[in-house]
């Protein structure tokens, strides 16, 4: 398996950062949306000469708030920039953030997503094409394209649009109309299993399709020693405890017989009471939904959850900075 790893966000520190993980044997670098832009980390190492040519991801790029066109855009051009090793990652977020942090519309998210894969691949392929612009949705209309604004066709190929998901009918939506599923981190290996893959193999059904890429997440509690795993399994639980405390990932915890843990956490972080959730992810909960080990025992267990039906996986270390060796070792052991 490849292993893809996360360019962190400060865009002045994504040149050396990309080239560190590289030089330690990553296949691929993915942002999220955080603190920092979700492109610019990417831009700059694409285009940077210090920075060896690699796969590169946003993993996700928030697309409610954001026009389907601004999205293709930035697709074509890092498509460009990275040599065709670009593959643009969508995600919807939830409510809360939609309305109260980014001030869009929030209705219908899988509806939405649908429309904005199939919007952004209709622009893409428009103008790989030279054919005629014309996408009528529901909630978005691209009909006017002059030549002035057609950037031709790009010499590496339309990049791949990829759709995050987690809940059946938004991974249903994935396997119809994108072009890989990227699984939501925050699950277990049942909930994979029985949840995941049966509602891509709807979507496939529906949409007539034979596959979709599945490229799935990992969160890792990782180190060389007991001591390490054992420091690295707090910012793990953390994140754990985060993700657990949203009403909308509850699914995960309901499969496993750990539903009533989603409202304690979720009512103790509306009171900022980290210390109380994170003592709620025991080492049963935390084997159950992330990854812990030394990096050889990691990549046994990733490649167990998912050696099957995936090629690479993206991990996170949440709290946790390894050194060069350490990704090396997590790196080798999944080739």
């Amino acid at each position: 398996m490849k292993l893809d790893l996360q360019l962190d966000g400060r865009p002045d520190e994504a040149a050396q950062r990309a080239r560190e993980l590289i030089d330690a044997g990553v296949d691929g670098l993915f942002t999220f949306e955080g603190p920092h832009d979700v492109f610019l980390p990417l831009i700059v190492a694409a285009g940077s000469s210090d920075v060896p040519p690699t796969d590169l991801m946003t993993n996700v790029a928030i697309a409610i708030p954001r026009s389907p066109m601004h999205l293709a855009n930035m697709a074509y051009d890092l498509q460009l920039l990275s040599g065709g090793r670009f593959r643009l990652g969508l995600g919807s977020q939830i409510k809360p953030h939609i309305e109260n942090r980014y001030g869009a519309e929030w209705s219908r998210p899988a509806a939405r997503m649908r429309e904005t894969v199939l919007a952004v691949k209709a622009i893409l392929n428009a103008w790989q094409d030279g054919t005629r612009l014309d996408f009528r949705g529901e909630f978005t209309k691209h009909t006017l394209m002059p030549p002035t604004f057609v950037p031709g066709p790009n010499p590496y190929g339309v990049p791949p649009v990829l759709l995050g998901a987690l809940g059946p009918v938004m991974t249903r939506t994935a396997a119809e109309v994108a072009d890989g599923l990227l699984v939501m981190p925050f699950h277990s290996h049942r909930h994979f299993r029985e949840r995941t893959l049966t509602a891509v193999a709807e979507g496939l059904e529906l949409a007539g399709r034979d596959r979709i890429d599945i490229y799935p997440q990992a969160i890792v509690a990782m180190g060389e020693t007991p001591d390490e795993i054992t420091a690295a399994s707090f910012g793990v639980k953390g994140l754990l405890a985060f993700y657990g405390s949203t009403p909308a990932y509850k699914s995960v915890l309901d499969i496993e017989g750990w539903g009533d843990l989603q409202p304690e956490l979720n009512a103790l972080s509306k009171t900022g009471d980290i210390m109380k959730m994170i003592d709620l992810i025991d080492d049963d909960v935390m084997r159950t939904l992330a990854v812990v080990g030394t990096p050889a025992e990691c990549a046994a267990e990733i490649k167990t959850r998912f050696g099957d039906v995936a090629e690479r996986i993206c991990a996170y270390f949440p709290g946790s900075t390894h050194p060069a060796a350490t990704i090396s070792a997590l790196a080798e052991a999944l080739k």
